[in-house]
């Protein structure tokens, strides 16, 4: 690293975009992930739209607990 830097010209906020989401990494244990892929695999659809679609079915059954 250097010793100083100049920040002279420099934009505070320059990268900030108001109302924009993260999307965080979710991480599946191994095996997890080797299940859901094959399943993924087995009704042509990707990885994300399997797990958006099981995880839509746990919040239905939350809610209809609650």
């Amino acid at each position: 690293m250097k010793e100083e830097y100049d920040f002279s010209a420099a934009q505070r906020g320059k990268f900030h975009r108001a109302g924009a989401r993260l999307v965080p990494p979710v991480h599946l244990e191994p095996d997890v992930l080797d299940y859901l892929t094959e399943r993924a695999a087995a009704r042509g659809v990707s990885l994300s739209t399997l797990v958006n679609l099981l995880l839509r079915k746990d919040i239905e059954m939350i809610e209809a607990a609650e």
